[in-house]
């Protein structure tokens, strides 16, 4: 996946789709390696979801990162890219602006209830055009109900705009396991350690270690939903121990790991 970004990833294709052919539009794939899109955005609103599988959509704004039970939102306009975990299967939707009336105009991660998943699963398999007037019309309002009520969760990571700190970002990426201070950064990059605190602060509203916690604890989670040992995924996104990283692992996602994945 990007963040360590050492694999070889296929390009995916997009749909070419002119219009969709229901309000709200299914779509299956199955991802047996690590895939990528090109900068694309849609005139209708797009769900990102998984059943198995890491997916992460890029904008300008953050690297929102949705494991199986969660999903990305995406509205209509949004350029962004999508990055997905090997043996990934999605199910994503994709939903006209008129039956999206409640929604926020920004990207943010859901999270996906089992009634939701259950709903996803089996509008996955209905025909691209079914019945409006009928149970599948049904099937699609229940379904956009449970979209609006579902809950945001915090698997967002804001990303800087200055060209300095985006350097800072793109190498902790390839390497979150590197313990680099701001105080190395700053005379890598020959500005202040002063400085790039406060355009932390600025472009991403955390401190520079809170951010970098986040990346690493955000990089990690494709490792864990495969099955590796956490011992081994603690190691190599910069942790001493395994217990500082449940610790930090709890801190952020209120869960241990295993809790985590169930």
């Amino acid at each position: 996946m990007p963040p360590k970004g050492h694999e070889k990833a296929v390009r995916r294709s997009i749909p070419g789709l002119a219009s969709l052919p229901r309000p709200v539009y299914g779509r299956t794939e199955s991802l047996p390696n690590r895939a990528l899109t090109r900068r694309h955005s849609h005139p209708w609103v797009q769900l990102s979801y998984a059943i198995c599988g890491v997916l992460e959509i890029h904008t300008s704004a953050g690297r929102f990162v949705a494991p199986p039970q969660r999903a990305v939102w995406i509205p209509a306009g949004v350029p962004h890219r999508v990055f997905s975990s090997p043996h990934t299967e999605m199910r994503s939707l994709y939903l006209d602006c008129s039956v999206t009336s409640w929604a926020v105009e920004r990207c943010q991660v859901l999270a996906v209830s089992d009634l939701l998943r259950e709903l996803i699963r089996r509008f996955s398999e209905l025909p691209v055009e079914y019945a409006e007037d009928g149970p599948d019309g049904r099937l699609a309002q229940v379904l956009l109900d449970q979209l609006a009520a579902a809950p945001q969760v915090d698997l967002m990571l804001p990303l800087p705009v200055d060209s300095r700190l985006r350097q800072i970002y793109r190498s902790l990426s390839l390497h979150p396991e590197q313990a680099t201070t701001l105080g190395q950064w700053s005379q890598k990059l020959g500005v202040s350690e002063k400085t790039l605190s406060r355009l932390f602060l600025r472009d991403t509203g955390l401190t520079y270690r809170a951010w970098r916690q986040r990346l690493r604890l955000l990089s990690a989670l494709p490792d864990l939903e495969r099955g590796e040992r956490v011992t081994d995924v603690a190691l190599g996104c910069g942790y001493e121990s395994v217990s500082a990283f449940i610790a930090a692992f709890r801190q952020q996602f209120d869960a241990t790991p295993g809790e985590f994945f169930r």
